[in-house]
């Protein structure tokens, strides 16, 4: 039955025309956006897990920032110390040269105090956005320093933190406060390092006097060279020193070990937020081939829906020409 009332061809084809001009807008907000998921609309679960993931790359870009600061802090401490660990030797040396018949104690002990004096400007200006690892000034041990490593999310959703360790007690050369907490500056008992001594009696040395009047003091004798001084001094002197210079040496090591660990985590770190970026961006991304091909398609079927409702209105005026 043909009826001028109802127009069922001509609400078909709109009906149709309506469906693909849907489709045509969201063909084309996914080429505009580049997302296929862009809100919660599009898919609830995969917008859920896209958010949150890009949550932690953001937080995983900042614990990127924070190992570079660590890495810093103890490339800092690193080259101080290394430096230090030279000056040391050279004091080693100077010693034992004035173990030397003969030699003019008070000259090399000039040159000891200039070393000396270069440990406490090394220790001193070792220092890296307010922290220096080898100049106590507090009358407590330095402790344990934590660098931020890594955020963590367990299959529960529960977030962590991790930190990498780094016990600045044993990097300390100079207690400025309590010489007993650095290595230049506490008593060293070269009776103990003796092989051949028999007796139990320390005889304590150490290098750096700072003056602290709090704390603990060194109760030892400072290393320094006078005409008075006697070979068997001397001696204790060196096996002092020796004992600091392996103590820095262990120190050095284990920030170089540090160091390399930071070094590592932060590759880490810039791998999985790449890795992390590619698994939301399979999640949500859009397929540009894919999109840019189906718009093609869309736009034939709404060129040919036009024609079509054309036709289907076309119809009720063609019934005009039966009353002629």
């Amino acid at each position: 039955m043909t009826s001028i009332m109802t127009n069922t061809s001509a609400m078909s084809a709109l009906q149709t025309l309506r469906s693909i001009n849907s489709d045509m807008e969201t063909t084309q907000s996914r080429i505009s956006s580049g997302y296929r998921v862009e809100s919660a609309a599009d898919d609830a679960a995969y917008w859920s897990i896209a958010t949150t993931m890009r949550s932690d790359n953001k937080a995983m870009s900042t614990v990127k920032d924070a190992l570079g600061l660590g890495a810093a802090k103890v490339d800092v401490a690193y080259t101080g110390i290394n430096s230090s660990i030279e000056v040391v030797s050279e004091i080693k040396a100077k010693l034992v040269a004035a173990r030397e018949p003969g030699v003019d104690k008070t000259k090399i002990n000039k040159e000891l105090t200039e070393l000396k004096n270069q440990l406490k400007s090394i220790a001193t200006s070792a220092s890296f956005s307010g922290e220096n690892w080898l100049n106590n000034t507090s009358t407590a041990a330095a402790g344990t320093k934590q660098v931020v490593g890594g955020f963590n999310r367990d299959s529960g959703g529960k977030v962590s933190i991790t930190t990498l360790d780094v016990n600045t007690s044993s990097t300390t050369l100079i207690g400025a406060k309590n010489e007993s907490l650095g290595i230049l500056t506490k008593d060293i008992d070269a009776n103990a390092l003796d092989a051949n001594s028999t007796s139990t009696t320390a005889r304590n040395y150490f290098l750096i006097d700072t003056g602290a009047t709090t704390g603990t003091a060194a109760s030892g004798t400072e290393i320094s060279l006078s005409g008075t001084t006697t070979d068997a001094q001397v001696d204790d002197m060196i096996r002092a020193v020796d004992s600091m210079f392996s103590q820095m040496t262990d120190a050095a090591s284990n920030l170089g070990a540090v160091n390399k660990r930071i070094s590592m985590q932060e590759d880490f770190v810039s791998n999985l937020m790449d890795s992390v970026d590619q698994g939301i961006g399979r999640l949500v991304d859009a397929d540009m081939n894919e999109e840019s091909t189906r718009l093609k398609a869309l736009q034939t079927q709404q060129q040919l829906g036009i024609q079509a409702l054309t036709i289907a209105n076309s119809n009720s005026q063609n019934i005009l020409s039966l009353f002629r």
